[in-house]
């Protein structure tokens, strides 16, 4: 089975895919540049050259490229922020469905009955195999972006039941679900949304927390990786 991982910037940050073979994948949508080795594909969301914010990333030119590659199985991986006092900064998580109200598709002409679900058929081998706690059961909820939320915003999430916040999965999951690839999610909390604990964000402070977690992060990504090696 070809399984791909699909993370942000800290993928290039790792040294687990140094050594991984480029390869670029012309799509409808555009072209897409990935690392692959075996059976293992590995995707920058924000591109591997030219770094999107996350309302630019070409979503659906993403998805399609590992369609052709002939993936069968994603792994995510995605930077988010807590919304919960519970859920601190340098936390793992997996999350079991997701919220945005702006779903991406790839039918633009009819209504679709189409009802996303996560299946994270993955994630109980991949917590007996990792040497990091991750917490299970959570409720990502993604904004537009490009700016961080506000603080009237942050306790909306709250209310609806969201447990972290980001601005990429959502997206990600809802094409990759329709073209029927399963899914795992997983989330590495780099800061408490704005308002929580009385947190005020920077870009300087945000990228100062990501930096602390690249460790975590590349622990994770090599265990994953070693994993699914042995299961592709």
């Amino acid at each position: 089975m070809k399984i791909a991982i699909i993370s942000g910037t800290s993928i290039e940050r790792a040294d687990t895919f140094a050594d991984w073979e480029d390869c670029k994948v012309e799509t409808e949508h555009g072209e897409v540049h990935v690392k692959t080795r075996g059976q293992l594909v590995a995707m920058n969301r924000h591109g591997f050259e030219h770094a999107l914010p996350p309302h630019a990333i070409n979503y659906r030119a993403n998805v399609e490229a590992l369609c052709q590659l002939g993936v069968q199985s994603v792994v995510t991986l995605s930077s988010v922020g807590s919304v919960s006092e519970d859920i601190p900064p340098g936390s793992l998580v997996s999350c079991e469905d997701y919220m945005s109200f702006a779903p991406r598709t790839f039918i633009d002409d009819r209504m679709s009955a189409f009802a996303p679900v996560i299946g994270n058929p993955h994630l109980e081998a991949i917590r007996g195999r990792s040497s990091l706690a991750i917490l299970t059961g959570k409720v990502y909820m993604q904004t537009p972006g490009p700016r961080f939320e506000t603080r009237a915003e942050v306790r909306a999430i709250r209310t609806l039941g969201g447990d972290v916040v980001g601005m990429t999965f959502a997206n990600e999951a809802d094409l990759i679900l329709e073209r029927g690839l399963v899914l795992t999610a997983f989330c590495m909390v780099d800061n408490f949304a704005h308002g929580v604990k009385s947190s005020e964000l920077s870009m300087e402070a945000f990228r100062n927390l990501v930096a602390e977690n690249q460790a975590t992060i590349n622990q994770f990504l090599t265990e994953l990786v070693d994993y699914l090696e042995d299961c592709s």
